[in-house]
């Protein structure tokens, strides 16, 4: 795949759209596991509480990938590449922190291994992306070589 097959907004959006996916259902099947189902109930799980607080701070954190599929489609090229690449590193932080800051499931590992992949693709993607004129530019100077 180049920029010449694909549209890199459309990607990137269904890209977090799956990424979204990804935490949606490891959470759900969370609640099918007893002992965090039990901790989840009296509000600590692995020696973290909570608080409105926390769950506020965690909205904020799971607000962003859901945030970067609108943006990804209606942001300029470079205002799209930055946001993609820091918000993409910025929760692979996240998702690597969770994994080092409670005792996890083996689902847990497994979407965490599909989400810290699908985040790398995403920066992959805006890293490589230039835009139509770079691509012409890039076009010209092939066939000026020729």
């Amino acid at each position: 795949m180049n920029n010449r097959t694909i549209n890199t907004k459309q990607l990137l959006s269904t890209l977090w759209i799956f990424l979204t996916v990804n935490y949606i259902f490891c959470d759900v099947f969370s609640l099918y596991y007893s002992e965090f189902l039990k901790q989840l109930l009296i509000g600590e799980i692995d020696g973290i509480l909570f608080t409105e607080k926390f769950l506020l701070s965690f909205a904020i954190i799971m607000e962003i990938p859901m945030l970067m599929i609108v943006l990804s489609k209606i942001l300029n090229h470079k205002q799209n590449r930055v946001l993609n690449i820091v918000c993409g590193v910025l929760m692979i932080v996240v998702q690597i922190g969770s994994l080092l800051t409670a005792n996890n499931t083996l689902h847990y590992y497994f979407f965490s291994f599909i989400e810290i992949c699908t985040l790398v693709i995403i920066i992959w993607f805006a890293w490589k992306w230039i835009t139509p004129e770079q691509l012409i530019k890039t076009d010209k100077t092939t066939m000026q070589t020729r």
